[in-house]
């Protein structure tokens, strides 16, 4: 550590903290890149050394992590999830409480044991399908699903990756680990009171945004899209004012791209030539009427159309952790690789100004794709992206569903009963689903989200530097006049209150790890036992439900849903709130609140 900070270095610590979670809310940068660039900050001011961010490394939460994606891939694989959600709708038969209460109670069960993520991306078209045969909006149902999800992550130790990495870093503070069903008591009665909230609450609440799908028309969604003028064409000549389609319809020109060169600062003196490209800002269904017409060419690439006879146009959204973000659409060649092209961009609650090709995307943004059924569905499956017209049948390995399901239970099982450490049988079970050919060794690192491990990987290192550089002790001292004047519950609902204000707005996994010593250190400060606190900050890092950037599933269903910010606020603050009461009042009765020693 540099000498002369000496014992200023807990306050330059913090000072930092504050900032990486400022740049965390602002979403300017990937969650991971931040904490990436903090740790080298960090590294470069000898807040950390070497040693200790090589040690995040030993922590059994991220290859425990990285092993449950890869069982949960498997389940993906074999089908087994979506042949479970069928058979649980065939069951139900025409009753459509019934119908819709069994699917949310699957969801709850099947988030309890695997990445959440999968299962909501899994899913979105499920329910879809459902909301279109009920003649329901999928409004009505896409969030609940989202919550769902969330709400079953809570009930078990492996439910969620944010609970694992709690436990890793209550470890790296030498706290004794937590059991698998440890936190199941509180997780079922979370699950339990938010669906009875959503069943009362949410049909009364939630829109009726009857789009099943942008192809059917996005209500006022306004999508970016190129027209390239090609070779031969009336518009050859003319000014973009002269265009008879840019005047008649509810279009918006934004750009002219010749050349890779952008003239929209002078839109309105040029010339339209062969090979420019209009960027245009419209709804979907001038966007299928450009397409359909033939006047321009759209779609982002400059290769020739996918052959009518074959291509069907599909909405798609962009997944957490898909391999589509991070650089701009034209530099992966859809078209090249899989024979598909990007037709439209829209970004729910964003704007877009720069043409198909320069966009980079977001999670949660919709795309509207051209190409062969298959190919989409392979580009879907590679890319991350959840299809809302999804084939049917699909090439799932079904003969070997029993296998990871078999595997799933197995490591559940025997984890709970300590025959050997959760990520030593995460080991195991990922050789059985490899050697078994549920998944190719391809998929198996494909279904790795490396982005939240390397997210973990870097906050815990910044954790253990928070804890070395007495960072995590200056925030118990500044506290504790408050620790002698409160009593333990109201400590217990500040962290609560806390770690659950900071998620909205923050990565979750991030506010795990920098919570987790905090409450830590305001327990021992009261002279409490931290357990029950840190249970607390599992609870509140994932109970996210008032925002769509709050939690990943949330930024999922944004766009298929046609949502708004506020339809989170409405539905998912008070739900915020029900949890915490719930978590709060069941913590201490089952860890109670007494002084250690």
């Amino acid at each position: 550590m540099i000498e002369w900070l000496g014992p200023n270095a807990g306050w330059l610590a913090l000072a930092l903290l504050g900032v990486m979670l400022a740049v965390f809310a602002s979403e300017r940068f990937p969650p991971e890149v931040v904490a990436i660039g903090a740790v080298a900050v960090f590294l470069i001011l000898g807040l950390l050394e070497s040693s200790i961010m090589v040690g995040a490394l030993a922590n059994a939460a991220p290859l425990t992590i990285a092993c449950m994606f890869v069982i949960s891939a498997a389940l993906v694989r074999t089908g087994a999830i979506l042949e479970v959600s069928r058979f649980i709708q065939r069951r139900a038969g025409s009753n459509k409480m019934l119908v819709i209460g069994s699917t949310f109670l699957f969801t709850v069960a099947v988030s309890a044991f695997m990445n959440n993520i999968p299962v909501v991306m899994i899913l979105i078209p499920v329910i879809t399908g459902i909301a279109r045969d009920l003649n329901m909006a999928p409004s009505k149902l896409l969030l609940p699903l989202s919550y769902c999800a969330i709400m079953g992550g809570t009930c078990t130790l492996i439910g969620t990756s944010t609970n694992l990495v709690v436990d890793g870093a209550a470890r790296q503070a030498g706290l004794e680990p937590f059991g698998i069903f440890e936190i199941s008591i509180v997780g079922v009665c979370v699950a339990g009171a938010g669906l009875v909230y959503l069943a009362l609450v949410a049909p009364r609440i939630l829109p009726d945004r009857k789009d099943f799908s942008l192809l059917d028309g996005a209500g006022e969604s306004r999508f970016i899209t190129d027209a390239r003028i090609p070779e031969g064409s009336s518009l050859i000549g003319r000014r973009p004012e002269d265009v008879p389609f840019l005047k008649l319809r509810d279009l918006r020109l934004l750009d002219v791209v010749r050349n890779s060169q952008t003239l929209r600062h002078e839109v309105e003196d040029i010339e339209l030539q062969a090979g420019d490209r209009l960027v245009l800002e419209s709804p979907m269904s001038e966007v299928l009427s450009l397409h359909r017409d033939g006047e321009v060419r759209v779609g982002s690439d400059d290769l020739d159309d996918v052959s009518e006879s074959k291509a069907v146009l599909v909405e798609a959204v962009v997944g957490p952790g898909s391999r589509l973000t991070g650089a701009p659409l034209k530099s992966y060649r859809l078209r090249r690789r899989f024979g598909v092209y990007v037709v439209a961009v829209h970004r729910h609650g964003g704007e877009i100004n720069d043409h198909i090709g320069r966009i980079r995307l977001n999670p949660g943004d919709s795309v509207l794709l051209e190409g062969a059924p298959e190919d989409i569905e392979r580009l879907s499956r590679e890319l991350g992206l959840v299809d809302l017209a999804r084939p049917e049948d699909q090439a799932f390995r079904r003969e070997r569903a029993p296998i990871a399901i078999a595997t799933l239970v197995g490591v559940v099982a025997l984890a709970a009963l300590n025959i050997m450490p959760i990520v030593g049988l995460a080991v195991i079970g990922v050789a059985i689903v490899l050697f078994s050919g549920c998944l190719d060794p391809e998929e198996a690192f494909d279904s790795i989200d490396w982005r939240i491990l390397a997210l973990i990987v870097a906050m815990l290192a910044i954790g253990a530097s928070l804890q070395n550089t007495g960072a995590v002790q200056l925030v118990a001292d500044a506290a504790s006049p408050l620790l002698a004047m409160s009593s333990p519950l109201v400590l217990l609902v500040l962290v609560y209150i806390t770690t659950s204000a900071l998620t909205e707005t923050v990565t979750n996994n991030a506010v795990a790890i920098v919570m987790t010593p905090v409450a830590i250190a305001l327990a021992m400060a009261a002279g409490l036992d931290p357990r029950p606190f840190v249970i607390v900050v599992m609870i509140g890092a994932s109970a996210a439900f008032a925002t769509p950037i709050g939690y990943q599933t949330n930024t999922l269903v944004y766009g298929p849903g046609h949502y708004r910010f506020s339809d989170y606020v409405k539905l998912g603050l008070p739900l915020n709130v029900i949890i915490m009461v719930v978590t709060v009042t069941l913590v201490p009765m089952i860890w109670p609140l007494q002084p250690t020693g």
